[in-house]
């Protein structure tokens, strides 16, 4: 396995590299996000390594960069900010899975065989269900050519809906999706999310895409009717 480790701190990527070469990798390591991007732009690796702290880009730009370019080497992204927002962050970015430091090395490589399983897989950046698209890296929504004005919690109540197009989601998933780790907030206020995205995504259209599951919760369509 060939991997590209992107890591600035030098003992921990002397530690990592020959870890990795010991079970038979050839690694090439950097620790800039300009020489990661100087790297990877030729799309040779199997997995990419990248650390989030980086002295000049930081992971997720050098992420969305690659990804814009259409790279699309498997990112692990490995950093020691664990909160919810900033895995979301990563992986909104086009990395495909996160660990958080310190990590066991052995599940590093278990992850690393995973990744690169699925092997450098085209896929959009973007979200698309019908005319709606949506943009999570940027975090910008469309309905055809009109930009959407959303607050956070309705970007990220529609951002759950529109990567399960057509499956019912319950309250309960909805507000674990939409919400994460906010164990105060009851499950009635997706209802009250959910009126306020028909109001931006729906009616000025006129179109009916959200729609309400009765006893059960909510799916979103690219059927307009």
């Amino acid at each position: 396995m060939r991997v590209l480790l992107v890591e600035d701190e030098e003992k921990l990527a002397a530690l990592v590299a020959r870890g990795l070469t010991e079970h038979g990798g050839i690694v090439d390591a950097v620790g800039t996000g300009r020489q990661a991007l100087a790297s990877a732009r030729g799309g040779e690796y199997d997995v990419m390594l990248l650390d989030v702290m980086l002295p000049d880009l930081d992971g997720f730009e050098v992420c969305r960069r690659l990804r814009a370019a259409r790279v699309w080497t498997p990112i692990l992204m490995l950093t020691a900010r664990t909160a919810v927002v900033d895995r979301i962050a990563g992986l909104d970015s086009g990395a495909d899975d996160y660990l958080a430091k310190p990590f066991a090395f052995q599940e590093l490589l278990a992850r690393m065989r995973a990744l690169a399983r699925r092997g450098p897989v085209p896929r959009p950046t973007e979200l698309e269900v019908g005319d709606l698209r949506m943009d999570p890296a940027v975090r910008r929504a469309w309905r055809g050519s009109t930009e959407l004005s959303l607050s956070t919690r309705e970007f990220a109540l529609l951002e759950a809906l529109m990567r399960r197009c057509d499956q019912v989601l319950t309250r309960d998933q909805l507000l674990a999706l939409a919400w994460g780790d906010q164990h105060d907030v009851i499950s009635n206020v997706v209802d009250v999310y959910v009126r306020y995205l028909r109001a931006k995504i729906d009616r000025p259209f006129g179109v009916n895409t959200l729609h309400t599951v009765r006893g059960v919760g909510y799916r979103l369509t690219a059927e307009t009717s």
